[in-house]
């Protein structure tokens, strides 16, 4: 029997970029990316060395600000998707227990099925954590919910198994796509989904989520503030540490409840208590 091998890629950077980049390489490739520290690791049986032209570029282009190194072998071709599978574990965040579908649902707990492609859109990353952790606390069924970029979707599933009406929004379109395949998974139904960002919602909501990157955050700081009711919650999420401060002043004139800090992240909880002037 011929001897298979497939080829690994493991790109070493900041772990300040490490979703950015991840976000990036999804776009590009379709299959599993695990996510380690400062790591980024890519495997297919075919050849991976477009990502790495393609991720320099994208470096180039942004004025070599990103240090990274890579590094591709060629290996032999023990089974590296099972390998991934058990690299991947259920965690549980509030109420909540997320599970991969080579898993069994818990008893007791609000189950929510997501065959990862990338971490941090299963419930590891600190950023999806501290917001699963938040949903658990303000969702109580009947609101009016907006997941600004919803990456897999799986915080607009969170909503929707505590009764919530739940409209989500990307700008990826791979994201749009892996939101529709979970929310099938999980046999649930959201209000609406659209490519693109806040500025596309109409009305007010009770709850609007955002769970990206702080520059981000601060660029759609008065859509999210507008798209927020008087009496309505704000989850901010996708927050550094070191970025902490220019968000908060950006978000000032709305009253923080409660920071949630893990690892070098932050998650914020708003209360909008009347209608703000947004900066």
């Amino acid at each position: 029997m011929e001897e298979t091998t497939y080829q690994e890629l493991i790109l070493t950077l900041n772990q300040e970029y490490v979703e950015f980049i991840a976000d990036f390489v999804a776009n590009i490739y379709g299959d599993g990316v695990e996510l380690g520290d400062g790591k980024i690791i890519i495997r297919s049986e075919n050849d991976l060395s477009f990502v790495q032209d393609a991720v320099e570029s994208l470096v180039a282009t942004l004025g070599s600000v990103i240090d990274i190194s890579f590094q591709l072998e060629e290996k032999k071709n023990i089974d590296w998707i099972k390998e991934y599978q058990d690299s991947i574990q259920p965690i549980e965040a509030g109420e909540f227990y997320i599970y991969p579908s080579w898993f069994k649902p818990k008893e007791g707990k609000i189950n929510i099925k997501i065959d990862p492609a990338l971490a941090f859109g299963s419930g590891h990353h600190a950023t999806t954590f501290g917001c699963l952790e938040a949903i658990s606390n303000t969702a109580k069924g009947g609101e009016r919910v907006l997941d600004v970029g919803c990456g897999s979707g799986i915080l607009g599933l969170a909503c929707t198994k505590l009764g919530a009406l739940v409209e989500l929004c990307d700008t990826d379109p791979l994201s749009i796509k892996s939101t529709k395949e979970n929310f099938i998974l999980n046999e649930a139904l959201y209000a609406n989904i659209w490519e693109g960002s806040a500025d596309k919602a109409e009305g007010e909501y009770d709850i609007v989520i955002a769970n990206i990157i702080a520059d981000v955050l601060k660029f759609i700081a008065s859509d999210l503030k507008n798209l927020t009711k008087s009496k309505g919650t704000l989850i901010l999420s996708g927050i550094l540490d070191t970025k902490l401060s220019s968000i908060l002043d950006a978000y000032s004139d709305l009253e923080l409840v409660e920071q949630k800090h893990k690892d070098e992240w932050v998650t914020l909880i708003y209360h909008k208590e009347t209608d703000v002037q947004p900066k």
